[in-house]
């Protein structure tokens, strides 16, 4: 039995099934390319048709990363962006929107330092609605877990092609929000899709839940978007995005502009193969 999301996520993917359409969730690194820049860019993927957004908790080791983001987190570093910064960035976002659905994703260790309770607290005071967290397989995760759903906060899971459905089940029956399956093996940034694969494995997760399925890893471009969201109810994409910061990371205006043009390109792809 599912546990109902607590968040802005549940009445956001309410309102797209409502609409027949498919969530675009654009991820960014906090404090890339500088942390002035983070909200802003957080308001251009909205502005650009971004229903939910993943921000990056930069970090010094991440492991799931292809080598784009793992550059986002070291130019983040260099600045000594925080968690308690990325939080911050959350409340000022929130100051004027109040309706987008942000989900925090990171790893374990900086969570752990500032103990699961207070992270928990803290993230859900500043107006995030879930957190995906790499490293942390569910079974040693209830404590934690438990945090997050006491400060109304989704805990949102990753599966793999190579989950097994005892592994499907095990994850689906803890997690919150929406089910982020990642379509590839390796890191992000890694191989073209296959999407046929992704539809026949989105097919089989739903048998175990009845919370949105995302797909994300290997969404480079507007045309792989639009075959995705044929069967999924959410399209990650995230080291397309991060690599327009890279490239643009010493002109806010053009990073701005690039980021409207490529998510806008994007999601009218997505919703063109939904009318």
């Amino acid at each position: 039995m599912n546990i109902p999301s607590c968040s802005r996520l549940a009445g956001r993917f309410q309102e797209l099934q409502q609409q027949s359409r498919t969530a675009l969730i654009p991820f960014v690194t906090a404090g890339d390319p500088e942390p002035g820049a983070t909200v802003a860019i957080m308001q251009a993927m909205v502005a650009a048709g971004a229903d939910i957004i993943e921000l990056g908790i930069p970090f010094s080791d991440p492991m799931a990363e292809g080598p784009v983001i793992q550059r986002a987190s070291e130019r983040a570093l260099e600045h000594h962006v925080s968690l308690r910064d990325v939080l911050q960035m959350v409340r000022d976002f929130r100051r004027q929107d109040t309706a987008t659905p942000v989900v925090l994703m990171g790893y374990l260790n900086p969570i752990e330092v500032m103990g699961y309770e207070a992270f928990a607290r803290e993230a859900g005071r500043a107006g995030a609605d879930g957190v995906i967290t790499v490293d942390l397989p569910p079974e040693e995760g209830r404590d934690y877990v438990a945090a997050l759903r006491a400060e109304q906060l989704d805990p949102v899971f990753l599966l793999a092609p190579t989950s097994t459905e005892a592994r499907m089940a095990s994850i689906c029956e803890q997690a919150g929000g929406f089910v982020y399956y990642v379509s590839l093996k390796g890191v992000t940034g890694a191989a073209s899709l296959d999407v046929a694969t992704v539809a026949d494995k989105v097919a089989q997760i739903r048998r175990f839940t009845d919370m949105p399925v995302g797909v994300g890893f290997g969404i480079k471009d507007a045309a792989t978007a639009a075959e995705v969201a044929r069967v999924a109810d959410a399209v990650v994409i995230g080291s397309a995005l991060v690599r327009i910061v890279e490239t643009f990371a010493t002109d806010q205006v053009a990073l701005l502009a690039e980021i409207k043009t490529f998510l806008g390109g994007v999601r009218a792809a997505m919703d063109d193969v939904q009318v």
